[in-house]
Formats: C-alpha cells, structure tokens, sequence
C-alpha cells in the first residue's frame, strides 16, 4: 500500500509499506477521505506539541472495513469513521470514563500513525458506525465532536451568549453546536472572509473582527453591558487566549479548546473578582460523536458547507504546503482516495 510521511517539517514522501495483518481487537480500513486538521498543518509546520517525526499524519476519516473480527460488531463493507484517540482503559481517567483524556493518550495521526495511507489498522473500540452518512459527512464527524466536546465542556444554556474566539474549522463547529444547544453565538476572528463564512453559512449574527473593531465596547453593546458568560477559545493563540480573559462576564466560564506550546499570563484579581472557571476541552467521547451524527443526520449542521477544497492522495506532497495561510475562502480540505 501506499503511505504519505511526513518525515521532517516541510517535507514529505511518498512511500510503500506492508498492508497490515488482522489482529484480535482490531479491524482494517480502506481509507476513502481524510479530512486535513489544523494539527496536520501545525505538524507539517514544526509546531504541534507532542508531535515526532517521522510521522504517517491524518485523523479525520471516512473509510470502509475491509477485514474484521466477529466480535468487533461490524461487518466487511461497512462505511465508518473512527474516535482516533486510542486510551489504555486502565489510568484514572479512563475508569472514570474520560477516555479523552487518557494518561497515556496515543491519537491517530499524532502520537502514532495516522490514515494518510490507503489502509489502516484501528482498534475495534475506535470504531464509529456511519449511519448513512455519505464519506463528505463521516470525514467531518470528528472535528466537529471537537466542538461538541467542547460546548459541553462549557454547560452552555439556552439563551447565554456564548463567544468563540477563532473562526477556523474546529471554531465554526463549535459555533454551530453552540447555536443547537441554544446560545447566542459571537463570532470573533481577524479573518474578514472567515467571518463572512459565518455570517452567510452559519447564521451567526454577531460578528466581530480584532483588526478593525473595538472588541469589548462590541461585546458590550451585544450583551447589553455584561459581557459573555461562556468564552471558547479555538485559535491556539497564546495572544489571543491572554486577551480573551478581558472579555468574560462575571460568573463566566473560559474553556480552552485550541491548544499552544506556551504559558498562559492572565490578572488574578481580574479572574478571582469574576468567580470565572477556567476549562480545558481536549479531544470528544463516545456521546459527542452519537450527538454530532444525530444532528448531521436530522439537518441541524451540514457538513458539506465546510467543504471548500478537494484534492487527491496522490497531491497532498505537492500541494499541501499552498493550503496553509490560502487566501482563497479555505475552510476545510478534505483528501480523497481513488
């Protein structure tokens, strides 16, 4: 089979490797699309904490079983995607049924290979049934339990405003489960055509752009003078996560999706006086991806808006290094597979 590793920041090759033997416990795929993630372009890049090279990368899938065992549930031909967070089941964290966050944690496409590969050996357990879904939607299934996880994370109630910092792929997920959790949603980014992508595709009606406008007097006239009560940041910024402290409501929560190599600085009697709660929201569980299936399924998001660049496996090499930074309405790559 053929393999895409990155072997060095800035460089990839194309390589063949062994199709991988069935194991008990484990099912192989057919990878059909990849969706391309800020962690591939940030490792692509030399700048993704708990990353090594070389590295096979790709987390986002869409695939089809080729091979599995009886007792997996699933049958040959099944369409799927996976939860590419792969946990010992043992640490604290798992028993207590946070597997996201696992002590020994080895995701997809990060900590061990990943499915830029025309085949793929996952555990059973990793395995998301496709409902139907077409491999457009399944490829998009993950990063949006990213921000599922995250508006869960937040407890967000009908009504609250909730601003989301970051106007990228995982932040207007995050948007949108924001909106069907029932908040009032405040988009902020410094990216015009970003913004737009929310204001047109999403329907978020407040919008806010750092380079041009006043952020807290904005924030202050669109919540009558309180300010926001759930403040989500999905930059990975350390800039932008120290202002975000400035823009929350008393009582209000932060929660930390996107993720930097950096310390946080922020006021402590700013924070103490707020009785402000600070989250952090890494990877989903098993319930964001049921959830977010659920609201593909019955219209509520649609995952082929995001959809903005198609290209196929065999030029990711070549074309890869062109979508960081693009200037021309990127919003989510995907890479399919002949």
């Amino acid at each position: 089979m053929k393999t895409l590793i990155c072997n060095t920041p800035g460089e990839f090759e194309y390589k063949e490797a062994v199709l991988p033997a069935l194991k008990t416990g484990y099912t192989l795929l057919k990878i059909k699309a990849i969706g391309i993630c800020g962690t591939d372009y940030h490792a692509y890049q030399g700048v993704q904490p708990f990353f090594n090279y070389p590295r096979i990368l790709g987390h986002e899938m869409a695939a089809e079983i080729v091979e599995t065992s009886l007792t997996s549930g699933f049958s040959v031909g099944d369409k799927v995607t996976i939860s590419p967070y792969f946990y010992c089941g043992n640490c604290i964290a798992c028993r207590k049924g946070k597997t996201n966050c696992c002590e020994t944690m080895k995701v997809c496409g990060v900590h061990v290979d990943g499915a830029m590969s025309e085949y793929i050996l996952v555990p059973d357990y990793s395995l998301i049934n496709g409902e139907g879904l077409s491999e457009d939607e399944l490829v998009l299934v993950e990063p949006f339990a990213i921000g599922a996880h995250g508006i869960s994370r937040a407890n967000v109630s009908k009504g609250e405003y909730v601003l989301v910092v970051g106007a990228g792929p995982i932040g207007l997920g995050t948007m949108d489960f924001a909106r069907i959790a029932g908040a009032e949603v405040i988009a902020l980014d410094t990216n015009s055509r970003r913004l737009e992508f929310c204001r047109d595709k999403l329907g978020v009606k407040h919008i806010i752009n750092a380079v041009f406008d006043d952020v807290v007097e904005q924030l202050k006239s669109i919540t009558n003078g309180d300010m926001p009560t759930v403040v989500i940041d999905c930059t990975g910024n350390l800039k932008a996560i120290n202002n975000a402290f400035q823009y929350m409501a008393h009582g209000a929560r932060f929660v930390l999706i996107g993720l930097q190599k950096q310390e946080i600085s922020f006021s402590h009697p700013e924070f103490h006086k707020r009785e402000a709660t600070l989250l952090s929201s890494r990877n989903a569980l098993p319930a964001d991806f049921k959830h977010v299936i659920s609201c593909i399924k019955n219209g509520e998001i649609r995952p082929l808006d995001y959809i903005t660049h198609k290209l196929n496996f065999e030029e990711v090499k070549d074309k890869f290094a062109s979508l960081i930074g693009s200037e021309d309405g990127l919003v989510k790559a995907v890479v399919v597979f002949d």
